[in-house]
C-alpha cells in the first residue's frame, strides 16, 4: 500500500510542479518584460481602414448599448466600420440596430458558432476592403483610443495583437474572481510569454489582425468552440508573432453566477481538450523547424487551469498530513507557498483590495463547479453553449 501511494504521489506532484514551475517563470517574467505598445502621441502616417467584427447570438439585452459605447472611438469615423453580425436575434432589435450608423448582418446556423458567424461576415468584405480586422464580443465597450492603437501596433509593423481585455463589471464575489482570473492570465500568458520573446495568447475579442491573413486562417477553422485557440496555433504555424497592447483596453462583461461560470468553464475544458489533440503532435513537428513559439503553446494546452491546481494542490496536501506521509506534504506545502506567490506578482492591486471573505469562500464553490464542468465537458461537443450576458440571474447547468 505505502509503493502505491508513493507511485501516486510522485505521479501527482510531478505533474502540479511542472505546472507551478511554469506559471511561476511566466509571472517573474511579466514583472520585468514589457508589452508591445507604441506611442499614439504623435498623428500615424496612414489612418488604415479597420473593420471590427461584433459576433452575438441572442445578444438582444447588451447589442445596442455596446455599439454605441463602440462609436465613442476617438480613431476617425471614415476609417472604421463596425459589423453586428446577429444570429438569431428579435426583429426590434434588428430594427433598432439598423438605425445606427454600422453595418449589420444576419446570419443563422442549424449549430450556431463564432467562427461560422465571422466567416460569413467576411465574405461581405473582400481582400482589400479594409486593413485590419477587430473581433470584439457583443459585450465590449472598446476604450475610446483602442482603435488608435491598434492603428499604431499596425504601423510599427505588427500583423496580428492581441488588447487588454478587462473587466467591465466586479458586481459580484464570482464577477470579482473572474476578473482576477482574466488579469492574471494578462500577466503570465500576455505580458509574461513577451517577456521572453514567445507570442501572446489570444482570447477571442479585443484581437486584431490584417483582414487577408483573418480572412485565410479563420476559413480552415470547423470547431465549434475555442475557434480563438485553434485561430493562434495556425498563425504561429506561419511563424507570424503575436504581440499584446496592454494599454489598448476592452472592456468585457464578467460572468456573475457559479451556474454561468460552469456553463463558460465546460466550454474552454472541452475547447483545451480539442486543441491539445489537434496540435500536440505537431507541436512536435514543429521543433524540428524551430517553431519554438508554436511548440510551447502546443505543450501548454498539457497545463492544469489554475484553479484546478490550487484544488489538486491543496487536496494533496491534507491528505498527506492526515496519511503522516511527511516529504509529500512538505512538497505540496512548498507548492501552494510558490502559486500564491505567482497570484501575488501576476494580481493588479485594484482588484487584490477587492478579495473579501465573501470572495475567499466562493472559491471552493468555483472548484466544485470547475470539478463539474470536466465530469460534463462532453456537453460543449458539436454545441454552442452560449454565455447569456446582461443578467445576473442564475443559470443551471
Amino acid at each position: 500500500m505505502n509503493a502505491i501511494f508513493n507511485l501516486f504521489a510522485i505521479l501527482i506532484g510531478g505533474y502540479t510542479v511542472v505546472n507551478t514551475l511554469n506559471l511561476l517563470l511566466w509571472s517573474v517574467g511579466g514583472l520585468f518584460g514589457h508589452a508591445d505598445d507604441v506611442s499614439i502621441d504623435s498623428p500615424p502616417k496612414t489612418f488604415r481602414r479597420i473593420l471590427v467584427l461584433i459576433p452575438a447570438y441572442k445578444e438582444d439585452t447588451v447589442i445596442i448599448d455596446s455599439v454605441k459605447a463602440n462609436l465613442k472611438q476617438t480613431y476617425p469615423s471614415d476609417r472604421y466600420d463596425l459589423v453586428v453580425i446577429a444570429d438569431s436575434f428579435k426583429a426590434h432589435t434588428i430594427s433598432e440596430l439598423k438605425q445606427l450608423p454600422i453595418k449589420v448582418v444576419e446570419v443563422s446556423f442549424a449549430v450556431s458558432s463564432v467562427s461560422k458567424a465571422l466567416n460569413a461576415a467576411l465574405m461581405h468584405f473582400p481582400v482589400g476592403s479594409y486593413d485590419i480586422a477587430v473581433v470584439a464580443d457583443a459585450d465590449n465597450h472598446m476604450a475610446p483610443d483602442f482603435l488608435t492603437r491598434i492603428n499604431a501596433a499596425f504601423e510599427n509593423g505588427w500583423r496580428v495583437v492581441q488588447g487588454h481585455r478587462i473587466a467591465k463589471n466586479l458586481n459580484t464575489s464570482v464577477a470579482i474572481l473572474d476578473a482576477i482570473s482574466e488579469e492574471v492570465n494578462n500577466h503570465i500568458f500576455r505580458k509574461g510569454h513577451r517577456a521572453f520573446g514567445f507570442s501572446s495568447t489570444l482570447i477571442g475579442s479585443g484581437m486584431a489582425f490584417e483582414l487577408p491573413l483573418l480572412k485565410k486562417n479563420l476559413s480552415q477553422i470547423q470547431t465549434i468552440g475555442g475557434y480563438d485557440k485553434d485561430l493562434e496555433m495556425r498563425i504561429l504555424q506561419s511563424k507570424i508573432p503575436i504581440g499584446y497592447l496592454e494599454d489598448a483596453f476592452i472592456f468585457d462583461e464578467k460572468v456573475q453566477t457559479s451556474g454561468m461560470f460552469e456553463r463558460q468553464r465546460t466550454r474552454w475544458v472541452e475547447s483545451q481538450i480539442n486543441q491539445a489533440r489537434l496540435h500536440l503532435v505537431q507541436g512536435l513537428r514543429e521543433g524540428i523547424n524551430q517553431n519554438f513559439d508554436y511548440v510551447e503553446k502546443a505543450i501548454q494546452t498539457l497545463a492544469l487551469p489554475r484553479i484546478l491546481l490550487l484544488g489538486t494542490i491543496t487536496f494533496s496536501l491534507i491528505i498527506s498530513l492526515l496519511l503522516n506521509k511527511t516529504w509529500f506534504a512538505e512538497l505540496m506545502g512548498v507548492q501552494l507557498l510558490l502559486f500564491l506567490i505567482t497570484l501575488a506578482i501576476a494580481l493588479p492591486a485594484y482588484l487584490r483590495r477587492l478579495i473579501g471573505i465573501n470572495e475567499l469562500l466562493m472559491v471552493p464553490v468555483l472548484l466544485f463547479r470547475f470539478v463539474r464542468s470536466v465530469i460534463n465537458f462532453r456537453q460543449a461537443r458539436g454545441r454552442f453553449l452560449h454565455t447569456t450576458h446582461g443578467t445576473d440571474s442564475e443559470v443551471i447547468v
